[in-house]
């Protein structure tokens, strides 16, 4: 099968569906952060502030950006709108190094949730999700998927070891210590 490379249009955009983040004034900010955060990035295009529009003129309005290939485009609308956990970005992690370098990088001055999101400085929210935890939960055995998502639910940052104690326990084992 022949992949289809993305065509680039007139706007510059390569894909079918872009996030736009909206912000309040800060997406340079925020772009820098996110390109800090992963490994490979690419600011792609700026564009500025007229004399018509929300902002100051010659002041950032967006910035088109890549994120391990995924592209975004960063607004910076005003204070009208926020991100809310309705919608986020799940990274998958091959490692629990991965998970723990993503978690200590997006939860610094932000606010860690259950079940491997946080919220990053900015408010928006990532699901940080090693590799490991979709494949045990997706397991034909239900008793060990659901010891598997039973551990889960426990957790704030997710934690490979504790989900694979989960998946091996012995079901009459796990049932007992989950009444605890």
């Amino acid at each position: 099968m022949k992949a289809n490379k993305p065509k680039i249009t007139a706007t510059g955009i390569s894909q079918k569906l872009t996030p736009c983040l909206w912000f309040d004034n800060n997406a340079e900010e925020a772009v820098k952060f996110y390109c800090s955060v992963f490994k490979k990035t690419k600011v792609l295009q700026v564009a500025y502030y007229g004399e018509s529009g929300m902002g100051k003129k010659g002041s950032v309005m967006t910035i088109r950006f890549q994120l391990e290939g995924q592209e975004f485009l960063a607004l910076n609308g005003g204070p009208h709108f926020k991100f809310t956990p309705a919608v986020s970005f799940m990274i998958d992690c091959k490692t629990q190094k991965e998970v723990d370098s993503y978690w200590a990088k997006l939860s610094k001055d932000g606010h860690i949730q259950q079940c491997g999101w946080v919220a990053d400085k900015f408010g928006l929210c990532w699901q940080v999700v090693p590799r490991r935890l979709m494949e045990l939960i997706q397991s034909k055995d239900e008793a060990k998927a659901d010891r598997v998502m039973a551990a889960m639910l426990k957790m704030i940052k997710l934690d490979v070891a504790g989900l694979e104690k989960a998946a091996a326990a012995e079901p009459a084992t796990y049932a007992k210590a989950k009444k605890k």
